[in-house]
């Protein structure tokens, strides 16, 4: 089984090049991770984990650069602890791991099983999102409003929910990854007004979604449906919605078992990382 316990020497270096370089970075981290294995032989006697209300293990992460293996996740909760510098997201991304909390919880981490995941090429497109594109109600751009998406996603009400999982530390954060061109943001105008947005992660040939808002009918759905069209002339080939919706449902995603999901994403990884800013692809003559 793969693990990633000991973070030194040439794999922390992958890591770092992978923020500095963005290019081959993710390719970098996911071969030089393969060669390293770590000892987790200790998780029955808890010197590394805590253990939930039945007894399974939730590893506790130090302020070393490392996460047990994906496969460890028990209802896809992973591990505790840690911080949110790049190096560590992107090495949680590279991993299938990804934070999920709310404001007052200390960082966790998940790997749900299953996952759900859009293949670029299976994409539907609504028949409310044709017509909404047909009388160009809004404009789509990439990577020109980041802060302002994230917050609009942070701020969004949702049904059934009091709070929000995006705290400004999350927000500061990403923003970072996106000051160093690994975080992207979809925005969709009207009028001059952003009335919608989504954001997520890019490596490799895979692009994470995070989340989405919409403050008039429609909005995010052509900004989704814009990128998920940009990812395939690009030749990222999955988005990782992480787990189900009906929403993200409509537009042909559908739950992977985990394995499947880990192997898709070690083959995506292979191909080189579009660093940001992006900006659409112009239509050819």
């Amino acid at each position: 089984m793969r693990s990633h316990a000991a973070f030194s020497g040439p794999l922390a270096s992958a890591i770092g090049s992978a923020v500095a370089a963005g290019e081959s970075g993710a390719a970098a981290v996911a071969s030089r991770s393969e060669a390293m294995s770590g000892d987790y032989s200790d998780v029955k006697r808890g010197a590394k984990c805590l253990y939930d209300s039945r007894g399974m293990p939730v590893f506790r992460l130090t302020r070393r650069l490392e996460f047990p293996p994906p496969e460890l996740a028990d209802d896809g909760l992973l591990a505790v602890g840690g911080d949110l510098q790049p190096e560590r997201l992107i090495l949680a991304y590279s991993m299938g791991i990804f934070p999920w909390y709310e404001e007052g919880q200390p960082i966790l981490w998940h790997s749900p099983d299953p996952r759900m995941v859009l293949q670029v090429a299976s994409l539907r497109v609504p028949r409310s999102v044709v017509k909404a594109r047909r009388k160009g109600l809004y404009r789509i751009t990439l990577d020109t409003a980041f802060d302002e998406v994230i917050s609009g996603c942070a701020t969004a009400p949702r049904q059934g929910q009091r709070g929000t999982w995006i705290t400004p530390d999350m927000r500061r954060a990403y923003g970072e990854l996106h000051r160093r061109g690994f975080a992207h943001s979809a925005e969709a105008w009207s009028e001059g007004a952003l009335v919608g947005g989504l954001y997520g992660v890019s490596l490799g040939a895979v692009f994470f979604g995070e989340s989405m808002f919409a403050r008039a009918p429609e909005a995010s759905k052509v900004a989704l449906v814009t990128v998920v069209e940009a990812l395939r002339s690009w030749g990222i080939t999955l988005v990782d919605s992480q787990v189900y919706t009906e929403h993200i449902a409509r537009f042909g995603a559908e739950e992977w078992p985990r394995s499947r999901y880990l192997k898709a994403l070690r083959h995506a990884l292979e191909h080189p990382t579009r660093k940001g800013p992006w900006r659409l692809p112009q239509p050819g003559p």
